[in-house]
């Protein structure tokens, strides 16, 4: 779940939008990254409301699609099985090598790629239908960079999708707290509070990059019972749609 070139600075950073501990800390979870009891539990959870966030507002068939950050391929799978033709970007080696192997199970099509969010704008600007982005802008040291690389990939009256946590008490109780430290169900230091955004903070970015916010909606998960679901709640974790003016 990662963004940045694989060159490594003399700092043991990867050069780019991102480091390299980020990288090792979602490789770790690449070998269970399909086992919806393991580590990843949470996203197996979350991606069927993702999901259908996306296709209630774009006709997959046919679509071009980018899922930066893909991790091992959960939401990249979901979008090719609509019909999508979908690039998955990640610059963590091992999840995309987990991600390609699970397309022999699944018989689907994806372009997986261990590439950064800039080196896909810079190669493909203006050709995606649609760009998502899930669970990611809070891992990266800059956060405009990476909005200005998913703006650019877009196609004119293309659409940009996000999902990430609310900077707010709340959020740290339920991402930090409840999911780290209390159910055990992330590994501890997955996420630092001082990264997450709020929706006005995000929809800033998205302006700067020249994109229109259209959408705003919380992202409710209840992990006992394993059930996610769309609501007017924001606090905690949030989904938007933004979309690339004609």
């Amino acid at each position: 779940m990662s963004t940045a070139s694989p060159e490594r600075a003399a700092d043991g950073r990867h050069d780019g939008n991102v480091s390299a501990a980020e990288i090792a800390r979602f490789d770790t979870l690449a070998s269970r990254w399909w086992d919806p009891d393991g580590e990843s539990r949470p996203l197996h959870d979350l991606n069927p409301v993702r999901f259908a966030y996306i296709a209630e507002r774009v006709e997959l068939a046919q679509a071009k699609v980018a899922d930066v950050g893909c991790g091992g391929g959960l939401l990249s799978e979901a979008l090719a099985r609509a019909g999508a033709r979908v690039t998955g970007i990640d610059l963590g080696e091992k999840v995309i090598e987990i991600a390609q192997l699970h397309l022999h199970e699944s018989a689907l099509s994806v372009d997986y790629r261990v590439q950064s969010s800039a080196e896909l704008a810079a190669a493909e600007p203006a050709s995606f239908d649609a760009v998502c982005c899930m669970e990611l802008i809070e891992h990266v040291p800059d956060p405009a960079a990476l909005v200005a690389d998913l703006a650019a990939m877009l196609k004119p009256g293309g659409q940009l999708f996000m999902s990430t946590l609310n900077r707010t008490p709340a959020a740290f109780g339920a991402a930090i707290v409840g999911a780290e430290y209390v159910m055990r169900m992330l590994p501890r230091g997955t996420h630092h509070y001082a990264h997450f955004l709020k929706p006005s903070e995000l929809g800033r970015l998205l302006r700067q990059s020249g994109l229109e916010l259209e959408d705003v909606s919380g992202l409710g998960y209840n992990p006992l019972a394993r059930k996610a679901w769309i609501s007017r709640f924001t606090a905690i974790n949030y989904v938007l749609s933004a979309r690339k003016p004609l």
